[in-house]
């Protein structure tokens, strides 16, 4: 009698930790077919600088410590992925950028949290500047904390995060408070920031009250991280033409 009991129990518990993994790949697991992207080509025209040139690539730096963070070797901005219990940030510290159109691919390995920081204030890079959201999370739902996101306020529409050793691609216009944001060739964010009157999400500030220019700057969420092509072209100089 005992020996049916306890099979009853096991088979009750088994049945249990199916039903709940079942639910957990139905809440988590996006089954439905989704749009796959590709990296997009280098930039072509007038205006675009290089930043990771023989002349650019001095100019990158630790903007957060002294810590030794990254190194660029062949065209590539690899970070270490060291900084455990501290953010830290790789800026191009030679020049702030206003409007804008930018030009990155990027690679991450297993579990890495990194992130593209925009219009950075170099003392205030979390509150001051917004984040374009890099992560390890291939084939998750989209999420405000998901690849393609600004980080903790806007959804990007897929998720087209290639898996962890892949190359992926962003394409991200800034112009005054209007951010667009492009993944491996599928534009997935199209937002105003002028329409972000109050704080929201983690953040103690209004998306509208951001500055308008500022560092371009990666964190260094503790996981490795390779960057290259970073192309960007300012819009003034394209108004110009």
């Amino acid at each position: 009698m005992k020996k049916i009991i306890a099979i009853n129990v096991f088979v009750s518990l088994l049945c249990a930790l199916l039903i709940a993994y079942g639910a957990w790949k139905f809440l988590f697991t996006d089954y439905k077919p989704r749009p796959q992207g590709e990296v997009t080509a280098i930039p072509e025209g007038e205006g675009w600088l290089n930043l990771l040139d023989e002349e650019h690539a001095k100019e990158w730096r630790n903007i957060t410590d002294d810590a030794e963070l990254f190194e660029i070797k062949d065209g590539v901005l690899h970070l270490f992925g060291n900084s455990l219990g501290k953010l830290r940030y790789a800026g191009y510290g030679a020049q702030a950028f206003s409007d804008f159109e930018l030009h990155l691919e990027f690679k991450v390995a297993r579990r890495t949290n990194s992130g593209v920081f925009l219009r950075v204030q170099e003392n205030d890079p979390v509150r001051r500047g917004f984040e374009i959201q890099v992560l390890d999370d291939h084939g998750s739902l989209p999420s405000r904390t998901g690849t393609g996101s600004i980080y903790d306020m806007v959804c990007p529409m897929y998720n087209m995060a290639k898996a962890a050793g892949e190359w992926n691609s962003y394409d991200i216009r800034c112009q005054g408070k209007e951010i667009q944001v492009t993944v491996n060739g599928m534009k997935v964010i199209d937002t105003d920031f002028s329409i972000l009157k109050k704080p929201y999400g983690k953040f103690s500030i209004a998306y509208t009250e951001l500055p308008l220019e500022g560092l371009i700057a990666f964190q260094d969420h503790g996981g490795e991280v390779w960057y290259r092509n970073i192309w960007i072209r300012p819009l003034e100089e394209v108004e110009q033409e």
